[in-house]
Formats: C-alpha cells, sequence, structure tokens
C-alpha cells in the first residue's frame, strides 16, 4: 500500500512538474532582452529587463485590454452570482407547482451549448444596439453561466438543515432577512467555487468578444493578444511579457480562493 501511495506522489508531482515548466519559461523569458531570448531560449537570464512589459502595457495598449477584460469578466461573473444566488435558495429550499420543471429548464442549459446559438444571440444584440458594447458581452456571459451556478449552488442550499430558518422565522425575521442573513453566509463556498469556475474561462474566452466587439478599443485579452501576436511577433520578449500579464489574474485568483474552492468542491461531494 505505500508503494502505490508513493507512486501516486511521484505521479502527481511529475504532472505538476510537467504543467508549471512553461508558465516558469514564460515568465524568465520575459524577463530577458528579446537577442538572448533568440540565441538561447532556455537560459536563465544574466540581467533582468522589465522593459518587454512597459512595451506590451504601453506600445501594445495591454492596459486597455485588461481593462476591458476586467469589466467584462468581473461584471459577467457579479450579474450571474446575483441573478444565481436567490434563484438558487428557492430551489433548494422550496417545493411548489412546477419547480421540478424549472430545475429540468436550468439543468437543459447545462446541455446546450451556448456557441450553437450565436447567430440568435447576434440578431438579438443587435435589435439592442448592443453589439460592439462590453454590457451585451456581460449579459451574454452571465446568462449563459446561470444554468452551471444554479446546478451548484442549489445543491448547497439544498444541503442546509432546516432548522436554521425555522429558528431565524421564530425570531420574527422575514423570508428575504431569512435569505440575506442566515442561509446566504453559508453557502460562501459555492459562491466561491462558482466565482471561480466562472472567472477563468470567461477570461479566457475568444469567441465572443470576436463576433460581438468591432472595435479596438473595446477588445478583451484573448481578442487583443492575437493583434499583439501579430505586430510583434519578432520581439519574443514582449510576447512573454504580454503572456504574463494575461496570466497573472487567474494565478492570484486561485492562490486567494484555493481553500473555499477546496471547501466547495468537498462539501458539494458530501452531498
Amino acid at each position: 500500500m505505500r508503494g502505490w501511495r508513493v507512486a501516486g506522489y511521484l505521479l502527481l508531482w511529475s504532472y505538476a512538474a510537467v504543467a508549471v515548466a512553461p508558465l516558469i519559461v514564460m515568465v524568465i523569458d520575459s524577463l530577458r532582452p528579446n537577442t538572448e531570448v533568440l540565441s538561447r531560449p532556455l537560459a536563465l537570464p544574466t540581467t533582468v529587463d522589465f522593459s518587454s512589459y512597459a512595451t506590451a502595457w504601453t506600445q501594445a495598449s495591454f492596459s486597455t485590454y485588461v481593462r476591458n477584460s476586467v469589466l467584462v469578466t468581473v461584471g459577467a461573473v457579479a450579474l450571474d452570482v446575483a441573478v444565481s444566488l436567490p434563484a438558487s435558495y428557492v430551489l433548494g429550499r422550496f417545493r411548489f407547482r412546477g419547480s421540478g420543471v424549472l430545475i429540468a429548464y436550468f439543468l437543459a442549459g447545462l446541455m446546450l451549448p451556448i456557441r450553437l446559438g450565436i447567430l440568435p444571440i447576434f440578431y438579438l444584440l443587435g435589435s439592442m444596439n448592443l453589439v460592439d458594447s462590453r454590457l451585451g458581452l456581460v449579459l451574454v456571459y452571465a446568462a449563459s453561466g446561470i444554468p452551471f451556478s444554479v446546478f451548484i449552488m442549489s445543491a448547497f442550499f439544498r444541503g442546509l438543515p432546516r432548522e436554521l430558518e425555522e429558528a431565524a422565522r421564530i425570531d420574527g425575521a422575514g423570508e428575504f432577512r431569512v435569505f440575506a442573513r442566515v442561509m446566504a453566509p453559508l453557502v460562501k463556498p459555492a459562491i466561491a467555487t462558482v466565482v471561480v469556475f466562472r472567472f477563468v474561462p470567461l477570461w479566457n474566452d475568444f469567441f465572443f468578444p470576436l463576433v460581438l466587439l468591432r472595435t479596438t478599443d473595446r477588445y478583451t485579452l484573448p481578442v487583443g493578444l492575437t493583434q499583439f501576436f501579430g505586430e510583434f511577433q519578432t520581439n519574443w520578449s514582449a510576447l512573454f511579457a504580454g503572456l504574463v500579464i494575461a496570466t497573472v489574474p487567474l494565478v492570484v485568483l486561485f492562490l486567494v480562493a484555493t481553500k473555499q474552492i477546496v471547501e466547495g468542491l468537498t462539501a458539494g461531494m458530501g452531498r
């Protein structure tokens, strides 16, 4: 048994090393002059040079792309959670006529890829003058994430003991106060899980910004990176710096929310 455990640890550490190695190379090469990167791509830097980050941030408009990605992604995730949280509470804690149909309706959203509906989405946003708009992109992203968010958070609400809300009602709390003050704080691990699992694909999404955005000043990072690669395709140091800038928010998010993610996933499995 001990031998299998050691083999499992070795396998996991080997996988971690393979996964992290490209990130380390990316960071190291972003801190080297372009001539060194071209001549010795896998060598350690002889001097630390941050000029590539300045080039990416100013000349390549990365400041604009990062701002757009933050506005769109944070706005979409916040709207997603704001809509899904009360819906999950109702579906997880109450049984009423048609509740099963509503649950099935939300679950159906998990099985239908939203990209299949790109034409109706495009025409709908066009009728609302929201094509080439960050707001339109936020609405599309938020709507696409609601089925997943409701599925995760309603499972958590369903597993909470009934005595908690009954005690709050006996103390005179109304239904909204029971939800906001008693029940919602107890599902913070589920909210953190939803935030992370929605933030990452939205931050990296290329398809919808490419289709729905027309103006360069409104591009998000994935689409901006394609412009960046075309303009700086011979400046590898700047390219690596741009990739580091695009990756850092995701790494920080995982480091900050790791504990909540683990609690959310293990609690979900326990239910």
